[in-house]
């Protein structure tokens, strides 16, 4: 280390460890916050909110930026959409830069995509990682899917003007690719590797297996289709070649109804976790659609909600956000739900197995 930052430092530490102590003192340790709450069993933790770089760095971190002349912050979120996890990085899409943002857990950093030429986007929407880091884009105003490689290059698009209206969310499973298109009422299904489009599922109508402005969609862990068919106000769920299977939820403002579904993921045993921004919280609901367990709620604390949208399950970086947890609660998996509004911007949620 060079002597004049380590002066800098021996000069400056007692200032930052006032400033830094200062704020642990009069900031009371938070009770853990679980769905169910004690005495129930929980299921369910809140873990932390991630809204800057400056929740992912420590107070060493920031010193170091302030000596050796960083920024204060590579990038903030403004109203995140939807969200996907993969090894070691959680990526977003913002509705204020229209952008996509990375986050480096393990560099604890945020950096945009920010293409150009060709790969340029304009308002994308829906996101998907693939297992080999893969990523597809949808892209509302582009009107197709832009596709970039692990190393976050532009590769190519999925669908045209002609295919595609309002592409608003994407997901893969295996050599498929499904995009939910808004205004034309279905999900069209494209080869991965070729670009043809397969297949189309769904029409206008609130009939089984018909949609009504579906906004987001997902598959489960054998290749089924779910899609939130937003203004019939249910999820349905549909087999890979387009039979209708199954519907979840009806119009309602009762747990187990819908009044504003978007975002939905699925875990390992296919429940299904559903975002309702007029409820502000999230609903678990088993392959049967038996209604489970609720979490989140309207607000401004801890673990609250406000207009959540994007929301995804993540296995990967549980090692990252285990020491946010109660000690006895041991993380299985990471749930991360996206806020469009109030100053939390990714709320990151923790399910496991609690050790009374």
């Amino acid at each position: 280390m060079p002597i004049v930052v380590m002066l800098c430092r021996i000069l400056l530490m007692p200032l930052f460890m006032l400033l830094f102590q200062g704020c642990a003192t009069t900031t009371p340790q938070q009770q853990a916050v679980l769905y169910p709450p004690l005495p129930e069993k929980p299921r369910l933790q809140f873990l932390t909110s991630i809204s800057s770089v400056d929740d992912l760095v420590d107070a060493g971190s920031k010193l170091d930026d302030f000596l050796l002349g960083g920024r204060e912050t590579d990038r903030t979120m403004g109203r995140p959409y939807a969200v996907h996890g993969v090894q070691g990085r959680i990526y977003l899409t913002d509705r204020v830069s229209n952008d996509i943002l990375e986050i480096d857990l393990q560099k604890r950093r945020i950096s945009p995509l920010r293409a150009g030429g060709r790969g340029a986007l304009q308002v994308p929407s829906g996101i998907w990682v693939s297992d080999d880091g893969t990523l597809y884009i949808a892209d509302l105003k582009r009107r197709q899917v832009v596709v970039f490689g692990p190393d976050r290059r532009f590769i190519g698009t999925l669908g045209d003007p002609a295919q595609l209206e309002r592409p608003c969310d994407v997901a893969v499973y295996g050599d498929r690719v499904y995009v939910c298109d808004m205004m034309k009422h279905r999900v069209v299904v494209f080869d991965r590797l070729t670009g043809k489009q397969l297949l189309t599922i769904g029409k206008g109508g609130d009939k089984e297996g018909e949609l009504n402005r579906p906004t987001h969609i997902t598959v489960d862990r054998v290749g089924n289709l779910l899609v939130n068919d937003a203004f019939n106000f249910r999820v349905q769920k549909f087999a890979p070649d387009g039979r209708f299977l199954q519907k979840i939820g009806t119009a309602g403002n009762t747990l187990g109804s819908l009044a504003r579904p978007k975002g939905m993921a699925v875990d390992g045993d296919n429940n299904l976790y559903l975002v309702d921004a007029a409820f502000e919280n999230v609903q678990i609901f088993n392959p049967e659609g038996k209604l489970l367990l609720f979490f989140g709620g309207a607000g401004d604390t801890p673990g609250s909600m406000y207009l959540p949208a994007g929301i995804a399950i993540d296995y990967h970086n549980v090692p990252f956000f285990q020491r946010f947890a109660d000690p006895r609660f041991k993380l299985k998996y990471l749930v991360y739900v996206c806020n469009m509004a109030g100053v939390n911007k990714l709320n990151v949620y923790g399910f496991g197995d609690w050790t009374p």
